[in-house]
């Protein structure tokens, strides 16, 4: 009996064994360590260090609500919820998806904590997709810092966002029924649930027990961080590094309103976007001092279409197949507005 009591714990104990050291956030944690001292004791790396600090008091908040946000999911809304409004087949899940985007206060990486949170919690694949688009370029707090760069011109960099964010769900949609992407696993809904009568009815059973309540809303957000935080850092120190080495003068000579200009623009986003509150200025300065309009939109929405954070957290997260066409289906629309809006305006 002994026996086997020991060899039906051993998995157990082997999980517990696993050293702190093997998870990926201490591995990429102790490296960014690293590299930032020998930047700041180098002085030719000096710049990659003031980028990083730079970065890291940007958006340190929105990772931070981020966290907090996806482990008050974690801990208060039930599967059930997500999977009735988020989990669908119905283009009434992408509408529902960009919705909730809007409502979110969070920039670029500050929304992939959320959205990977909601994609654990059952909600779809493409809405997921739709959400990551919508969230940081049609937020609420992003919207008001938009006219007040832009003034009214903000309006087609807002409608442009939720449009695109639109049609690539329903594109993710046509690929999840063809099986060309992953599929997620929802929580069966009966189609007679009402989500506001079940608020209502655990609303009046529930008693706040600070241990379990903030304890889970912790254990959450950490379970969350751990997933997420270690590709955020990545996506930072590599943009710290471009930022640091590629001449901001360069981009504004070679961002004109043309065809170059765009591809230009399109490149130095992939390379340089780490948070939509600080890209924000940047696109501003880019219209200010050339003039080009659709190239400041390309500027904004091409740095979430081809961030390396929010790709390679799906490629881990949900998958390669989810990742890859998320630039093959945004960065063309983006090109294709941002010529237009060259063109109209």
């Amino acid at each position: 009996m002994k026996k086997t009591k020991k060899k039906e714990q051993c998995p157990t104990c082997m999980a517990k064994a696993k050293k702190w050291y093997h998870e990926r956030l201490y591995q990429v944690g102790l490296l960014m360590i690293i590299i930032l001292l020998i930047s700041y004791f180098l002085p030719s790396l000096n710049p990659v260090f003031d980028a990083f600090m730079d970065y890291l008091g940007m958006i340190w908040w929105a990772i931070l609500l981020g966290f907090l946000i996806g482990g008050f999911i974690d801990r208060f809304v039930p599967e059930t919820y997500i999977s009735k409004y988020l989990a669908g087949k119905k283009k009434t899940t992408i509408f529902n998806a960009v919705i909730a985007g809007f409502l979110m206060s969070a920039c670029s990486h500050g929304i992939l904590a959320i959205a990977m949170q909601l994609y654990k919690k059952g909600a779809s694949v493409p809405a997921v997709i739709a959400f990551l688009l919508a969230s940081p370029w049609a937020n609420l707090t992003i919207t008001i810092t938009l006219f007040a760069f832009f003034g009214f011109k903000a309006f087609w960099i807002v409608v442009a966002a939720i449009i695109i964010a639109i049609i690539t769900g329903f594109i993710y949609q046509l690929l999840d029924q063809k099986g060309w992407i992953e599929k997620s696993k929802p929580v069966k809904v009966s189609k007679s649930f009402s989500m506001w009568k079940d608020i209502k009815k655990r609303w009046k059973k529930y008693h706040f027990d600070f241990n379990k309540d903030v304890g889970g809303v912790a254990k959450g957000a950490w379970s969350l961080t751990k997933m997420v935080l270690w590709w955020i850092l990545i996506g930072m120190l590599l943009a710290s590094f471009g930022r640091a080495f590629v001449p901001v003068s360069f981009f504004h000579q070679y961002m004109g309103a043309t065809a170059i200009g765009l591809f230009v623009t399109l490149v130095a986003a992939t390379i340089i976007e780490v948070c939509s509150e600080g890209s924000s200025p940047l696109s501003f300065e880019i219209y200010r001092q050339t003039g080009a309009f659709g190239n400041s939109f390309v500027f904004l929405l091409a740095g979430v279409a081809t961030d390396y954070t929010e790709i390679g957290l799906i490629w881990s997260n949900i998958g390669r197949k989810a990742a890859i066409w998320l630039p093959i289906i945004t960065v063309p629309q983006v090109l294709v507005v941002g010529y237009l809006l060259n063109l109209l305006l």
